[in-house]
């Protein structure tokens, strides 16, 4: 699948995390995805809870279709996901509920977008010096 364009189309049955779904797709198989350029808080970490609700509330139960960019190590598909046409990745980010993933970040406009929410203390924003999942876990 790397490398190519595919698409995969199912409805959202899980929320995992922030950054993290699971999808049922039309042939009935369970799919992990893993949101693509952002990484949300952790579980354990502050406004990882809210950040899962946060995806909950746009993707949980709609039709999601995922453009497949790669598969990580995990075995979970990484894209980006539009749920009932809005790109989760992308409002994650705008809510304040990721970081734009910079290791893997390719769309320059979630730069933008996150600086927005920066700007306005939304989300994990309103806490003065968020930690970084990627800092978190190196802690962890």
């Amino acid at each position: 699948m790397p490398g190519t364009a595919a698409l995969i189309v199912g409805l959202v049955v899980a929320i995992v995390d922030g950054d993290t779904l699971t999808l049922l797709q039309e042939d009935f198989r369970h799919a992990k995805v893993r949101l693509a350029e952002i990484d949300a808080p952790e579980t354990r970490q502050a406004f990882g809870t809210r950040s899962r609700q946060s995806l909950g509330e746009l993707c949980h139960e709609k039709r999601a279709e995922v453009r497949v960019t790669d598969v990580d190590r995990y075995k979970r598909i990484v894209g980006r996901v539009s749920c009932a046409g809005v790109d989760a990745n992308a409002a994650q980010v705008r809510r304040g509920m990721a970081w734009v993933y910079d290791r893997y970040a390719k769309d320059e406009t979630l730069y933008r977008l996150q600086d927005e929410a920066r700007s306005a203390g939304r989300g994990l924003w309103a806490d003065r010096n968020p930690t970084t999942p990627w800092d978190w876990r190196k802690r962890s």
